[in-house]
C-alpha cells in the first residue's frame, strides 16, 4: 500500500472534525474530490475505514487503528522536514527526550552541559512529561528518548536501567520529625507541606497516593524545582517528598533533615525507554551512554 501524505492529512482532518465537508473545506478540496480520496484509501486498505451517518461520519475499528498511523507518518514527516532544515544549517542532529520530573529538574541539568559540549552540533528538545505519556511518546515516534521512574508500563519498548530514585521525607532540623530515621508517608499527612508544581510527574504521583490513603497532602506551596522546595523546607514553611539526591545536595546549607519513608513505593528504579536500541542515530545513542555513565561513574542516587 503506498499513501499519499495529501490523502492522510484529509483522513486525520475528517477524524477529528467528524464531517467530511469541513475536512474538505480545510485542505481545500472540493467534497466530490475529498470523497473520492477517502473511497481510494479504503480500496487500498480493503476495509471500511468510515461510518458514513447522517449528522457526518466516525471511525470504524480499522478506521480507529488508520487514524494512528496515519499521524504517526504525519509527525514523522514533519520531524525530517524540520530536521533537514536543521541540516541546512550546520546542524547535525536532533534529539527529543520526554522524561519525568526528576530527570528534568535535578539529574539532566547535571549530565546536558557535558553532552552539548562534546556534541556541539547537537541539540536538545527537552520536555516534562508523565511517566504514561512519555511511553507513548517513544512508541509513536515523538520522542526518540524517553525517561522514566518507578512502574510504569513500558508498551514493550526497550528499557534501560541506569539509576535507582529514593524518595525521602526532609524536613528542617527544627521539626518534630527531624529526629525519626524512618517514617510511613500516611504519619506526614497532617502536617503543612511543600510540593511540586500542579500537573509535574511526582505531585500527580503522590496525588494517587494520598486519593488512595483517603487524606489529601496539605500544600502551602508548590514549586517548580526540587532546590526551591528545600529553601522553603529548610524555612520551616513544610515538609516534602523530595529525591535523596536534591535533599543530599541541599541537606548542609539549608539545614534539612532527611528521613527514610517505610513505603515501598519510595524506591523507584529509573529507565531510559527507546523503540530499537540499533536503529537510534548515534548523537542520540551517544546522549543514552552520557546518561548511563554518569551513574556509572559513581552517581548512584
Amino acid at each position: 500500500m503506498q499513501f499519499d501524505l495529501t490523502d492522510l492529512r484529509l483522513f486525520v482532518l475528517t477524524a477529528e472534525e467528524g464531517k467530511l465537508t469541513r475536512a474538505a473545506a480545510r485542505q481545500h478540496l472540493s467534497l466530490a474530490a475529498a470523497s473520492a480520496r477517502i473511497k481510494a484509501l479504503e480500496a487500498q486498505t480493503g476495509l471500511p475505514l468510515l461510518y458514513r451517518e447522517a449528522r457526518g461520519v466516525r471511525l470504524t475499528p480499522p478506521g480507529e487503528a488508520f487514524l494512528h498511523h496515519a499521524r504517526g507518518v504525519l509527525r514523522q514527516t514533519e520531524q525530517l522536514r524540520t530536521d533537514l532544515q536543521e541540516y541546512s544549517g550546520g546542524l547535525r542532529g536532533h534529539v527529543r527526550v520526554f522524561a519525568n520530573t526528576t530527570a528534568v529538574t535535578d539529574f539532566l541539568p547535571e549530565i546536558l552541559p557535558g553532552f552539548l559540549s562534546n556534541n556541539p552540533r547537537v541539540n536538545v528538545d527537552l520536555q516534562e512529561k508523565p511517566n504514561p505519556e512519555i511511553a507513548r511518546g517513544v512508541l509513536d515516534g515523538r520522542a526518540d528518548i524517553g525517561i522514566v521512574a518507578g512502574q510504569v508500563d513500558t508498551l514493550s519498548l526497550l528499557a534501560i536501567h541506569f539509576s535507582t530514585d529514593r524518595l525521602v521525607l526532609v524536613t528542617s532540623r527544627r521539626h518534630r520529625f527531624a529526629r525519626r530515621r524512618r517514617i510511613a508517608f500516611a504519619e506526614t499527612l497532617d502536617e503543612d507541606a511543600v510540593g511540586m508544581q500542579q500537573g509535574s510527574t511526582l505531585q500527580t504521583f503522590l496525588a494517587q497516593v494520598t486519593d488512595k490513603l483517603g487524606k489529601p497532602l496539605k500544600l502551602r506551596i508548590q514549586l517548580s524545582s526540587f532546590d526551591a522546595m528545600c529553601r522553603m523546607i529548610g524555612a520551616g514553611v513544610g515538609v516534602g517528598i523530595v529525591p535523596e539526591s536534591a535533599a543530599r545536595r541541599n541537606q548542609g546549607s539549608m539545614n534539612l533533615a532527611l528521613i527514610a519513608l517505610t513505603d515501598s513505593w519510595s524506591v523507584r528504579e529509573r529507565y531510559i525507554l527507546v523503540r530499537e536500541h540499533e536503529t537510534l542515530p548515534a548523537y542520540a545513542q551517544s546522549l543514552v551512554d552520557a546518561i548511563c555513565a554518569h551513574y556509572q561513574g559513581g552517581n548512584t542516587s
